[in-house]
């Protein structure tokens, strides 16, 4: 259900919460596990809106939907294909926090956002990213094989 970014959407066609919420309800109502994307504008983050902002876009989007069916994926609208990433410890931040707005803390929860090969390690490190969103870096296949082979550092016991 992620067109190529849903915060896209949201961005260039000014789609509403409620829009986007009602084709996450039927794309459940089909069979299908929607990924509802929520993210924040430059202008939002250097405002320090961004919490109340991906707040708001979570809990529109999950009304009436199931969150054992649903994919959250966080892509803040400034980072998707200008090469910037949001820090990775700042997007386990948000991860966590809709984690909890969604309130299931089983729910899947993506990072998008300029994922490469040089940001996937740190990002995946961080417990509350379950997975990760890739555009750009997918048409690259030496970039995109590097972050689908993504291995976890194991931990000496």
């Amino acid at each position: 259900m992620c067109s190529s970014d849903l915060s896209e959407p949201r961005k260039y066609y000014s789609e509403s919460d409620e829009q986007i919420n009602l084709r996450a309800r039927t794309a459940q109502a089909h069979g299908l596990m929607p990924i509802l994307c929520v993210g924040e504008s430059l202008d939002q983050r250097e405002a320090r809106e961004t919490e109340r902002v991906i707040h708001r876009q979570v809990e529109q989007g999950i009304e009436g939907v199931d969150p054992l069916r649903l994919i959250v994926a966080y892509e803040p609208i400034w980072a998707i294909g200008t090469g910037k990433t949001c820090a990775a410890e700042e997007a386990n931040r948000i991860c966590g926090l809709i984690r909890g707005w969604v309130g299931n803390p089983d729910v899947i929860v993506q990072y998008g956002g300029s994922v490469t090969p040089a940001t996937i390690d740190s990002l995946m490190a961080q417990p509350e990213i379950d997975g990760v969103l890739v555009g750009g870096a997918s048409l690259d296949p030496i970039s995109f094989a590097r972050i689908c082979n993504y291995q976890p550092v194991a931990v000496a016991a």
